[in-house]
């Protein structure tokens, strides 16, 4: 596996290899890999020839409150695991190297979709998460790009922004890969104290529950989200927010009359979660 900090080195080995005629897949990530995002590699890796993997904790993407100086960092782990699980190149850059500048004053800004779930709450998080990636796909040229639906708006912002600037980039998602106790894997489960870890599964039961409650034909989405919110609380968090929306646009819903997300962002302690399922409305 290669190693690379610099846009230059990364830049050069991606026109390498297209120019033996073999495809991309880029893997962006912040690090502090898991299990989640190793089957985003297994997944890239049946898609295409090489298979590259970005880890950058990107500051554009955190608010002044919020968990960058948290955020954990396990760089050795992270090697070893790319290592391990057949990573062809590893683009490692810092923060002046993506950033030259210093201050971003150029932004990608997808609307309307970002309105909505943590956009709302996190109303800056977005035209971070859009740039880089964008600088990514510009740096890199990928011939597909992975994502996990864990993060489900980010996915589908990115193929609004893919869609609507005309990269040439394929964009795939893999499942959410959960804990054994059913826990949507993240690289903040780590931040969480012993008691919080316990606690967090509620998360799932709620939104396992209104899975099965929609396929039983409950339409009703007061009671669908409120049955969500006290199950959560219920278990010692703080909710950011529950909304179930259409799957496609993410416009919150009144009844559950089509494929709809339930989706969920909650604090245990000072650790933020999300998670979501898909909504089936019965007969």
């Amino acid at each position: 596996m290669e190693i690379m900090e610099t846009i230059e080195e990364i830049a050069a080995f991606a026109e390498e290899e297209k120019r033996s005629g073999r495809g991309i897949a880029l893997v962006p990530t912040m690090g502090a890999l898991h299990e989640g995002h190793l089957s985003l590699v297994d997944k890239a890796k049946k898609l295409a020839d090489t298979v590259v993997l970005s880890i950058f904790l990107n500051p554009t993407q955190f608010a002044q409150n919020e968990d960058l100086d948290k955020y954990p960092k396990t760089w050795n782990e992270d090697l070893n695991a790319c290592e391990n699980r057949g990573v062809d190149a590893l683009f490692a850059p810092t923060s002046l190297e993506m950033y030259p500048d210093g201050p971003q004053s150029t932004w990608v800004i997808v609307e309307e979709i970002t309105e909505f779930l943590c956009g709302a709450s996190r109303p800056t998080h977005f035209r971070g998460v859009a740039t880089v990636v964008a600088k990514l796909f510009n740096i890199v040229r990928p011939d597909v790009a992975v994502f996990g639906e864990k993060d489900y708006q980010q996915t589908l912002i990115i193929k609004k922004m893919v869609r609507e600037l005309n990269f040439h980039v394929e964009i795939a998602t893999a499942p959410i890969v959960r804990e054994h106790d059913g826990l949507a894997m993240s690289s903040r489960n780590k931040l969480l104290t012993r008691e919080n870890r316990k606690k967090a599964v509620a998360i799932n039961k709620a939104l396992d529950n209104a899975v099965k409650a929609a396929a039983q034909g409950t339409k009703d989405i007061d009671k669908l989200k409120n049955a969500i919110s006290r199950t959560i609380e219920e278990s010692g968090a703080t909710l950011d927010y529950v909304e179930i929306s259409d799957a496609e646009t993410l416009t919150p819903l009144k009844r559950l009359d089509k494929t709809a997300v339930a989706a969920v962002a909650a604090k245990y302690g000072d650790v933020r979660l999300i998670d979501n399922a898909i909504l089936k409305h019965g007969i």
